[in-house]
């Protein structure tokens, strides 16, 4: 499979990309639940994914009832969360390899991603990532969310390339709609949710991983 266009920069997502984050999260969305007597479904939970947080409260809520305290359960996802991730957030297969990739042919790159700075740096800090990265679009600098393309046509603003020259790189479908919706090369790279009909519709690709993005890349003349 080749790329319809060069590619002059890449704009990642962060949680389920290039981090495990969408595992532990639900580990510690199960571990909350299961502390106030409730379970949290596997189906419940992918609902969730790619969602800024005020619209995943809110399905969470309507979920287990207008009583449910979502303040106390805000607070105990993040200390389950803390707690899971206390040896780090392990990366995603090729992640490196990629952007040693992007370095050697000088290319540009963005993160565009729902989480806020916070999660970036407990993420990504103790990988040193963060500096490997141009921009960092998180949610406080979007005016609008996923499905909505603003955070992905403000990343490639930031780094200065059209949105129709970067390759946008997403795991959720939220995400490939909203890179869709910018114009950009949009390729999924599935963690949790798998392709449908739509999102192999919307994406130029299906990748199996980084690494097969890094080939796509190196195809490239």
């Amino acid at each position: 499979m080749l790329l319809p266009r060069p590619v002059k920069a890449v704009v990642f997502d962060m949680d389920g990309l290039l981090v495990d984050t969408e595992q532990v999260v639900f580990e510690a969305m199960r571990a909350a639940a299961g502390g106030s007597g409730l379970e949290m479904p596997l189906e419940l939970f992918k609902r969730l994914v790619g969602l800024p947080s005020y619209v995943s409260d809110t399905i969470v809520v309507e979920h287990f009832g207008e009583d449910f305290d979502l303040e106390s359960w805000r607070a105990a996802v993040w200390r389950h969360f803390n707690e899971i991730a206390a040896g780090g957030v392990a990366l995603k297969a090729g992640v490196i390899e990629l952007l040693d990739t992007l370095d050697a042919r000088g290319l540009p790159r963005a993160i565009a991603t729902s989480s806020g700075r916070e999660a970036v740096e407990h993420s990504l800090g103790p990988h040193r990532l963060i500096e490997r990265f141009d921009a960092v679009i998180s949610r406080e600098l979007q005016a609008r969310h996923k499905p909505d393309p603003d955070p992905f046509l403000k990343a490639a603003a930031a780094i200065e390339v059209p949105p129709e020259d970067c390759l946008a790189l997403e795991d959720s479908h939220n995400g490939v709609r909203a890179a869709a919706a910018a114009g950009m090369m949009t390729v999924m790279v599935p963690d949790l949710l798998d392709p449908t009909d739509e999102m192999r519709e919307l994406a130029l690709h299906i990748a199996q991983d980084l690494h097969e993005v890094r080939a796509l890349i190196e195809a490239q003349a």
